[in-house]
């Protein structure tokens, strides 16, 4: 195997297809699994990424050893890990609730860039790893991030309520069953039509970030079932 890994690294017709189709492959697999979970960039984007920046290793390879320009083969490859960041920041989204989104899927297209520069330059081995090691950490990392939120013992909630009365008794709910608040951030929000009724008055929509401390025993599940229960509560997540 290790001597196809050098073979791949010589400069003929076909070492450049093999680096691409790896590149094509690997990008694609770290894709598909964007691709299942629905995120802004799937599968052909991250293709496109790791091809694209396999080709700009090709090309200074090209220029260097094949045309011999005086010039730095590497100065093409920073371009392009300094230019994803900015297709990176498009996948990044702030949400009413204050919640940060996108920032794995920003991580996944910076990586695959990477990725996609480590097969164009030949250094094959190092390409497929990190495909693999990618793949784990997507698959099964987040299942573990979400055990380990779910045992956490402090939460942060976004709860929209539509008077002011409404936090008092949200507050009172806490209390009672000797859940501990540690921050408290209120502010108002905009209507949104989804909570518009003809008789709600939409001027007087609230919300409020909430850091509890849940008692062991007492799901974040389950808190989060009763806090909506309570009347005027529009909406309630965690963060």
């Amino acid at each position: 195997m290790f001597f196809l890994f050098n073979i791949l690294r010589s400069i003929n017709f076909f070492s450049v297809a093999a680096r691409l189709i790896l590149a094509f492959l690997c990008g694609g697999l770290i894709g598909l699994e964007r691709e299942y979970k629905r995120r802004s960039a799937g599968f052909r984007t991250h293709v496109l990424i790791c091809l694209g920046a396999s080709m700009t290793t090709l090309t200074g390879q090209f220029l260097a050893f094949t045309m011999h320009y005086t010039t730095d083969i590497t100065r093409l490859g920073a371009q392009v890990i300094a230019g994803v960041g900015f297709i990176g920041a498009g996948a990044i989204i702030t949400t009413r609730q204050h919640q940060v989104k996108g920032l794995t899927t920003a991580a996944g297209l910076w990586v695959t860039a990477i990725i996609g520069l480590a097969f164009g330059s030949g250094f094959v081995e190092a390409g497929l790893t990190t495909t693999l090691l990618i793949l784990m950490a997507e698959l099964y990392l987040s299942k573990l991030e979400y055990r380990m939120r779910k045992r956490a013992p402090e939460v942060t909630l976004y709860i929209e309520y539509r008077n002011a009365g409404t936090i008092d008794r949200i507050l009172q709910y806490l209390q009672d069953h000797a859940i501990t608040v540690l921050n408290t951030e209120f502010s108002r929000v905009d209507a949104q039509p989804e909570y518009q009724t003809e008789t709600a008055d939409t001027s007087e929509t609230l919300c409020a970030v909430l850091t509890i401390r849940i008692k062991q025993g007492m799901s974040t599940e389950t808190v989060l079932k009763n806090l909506r229960l309570i009347p005027s509560v529009n909406t309630v997540e965690e963060l």
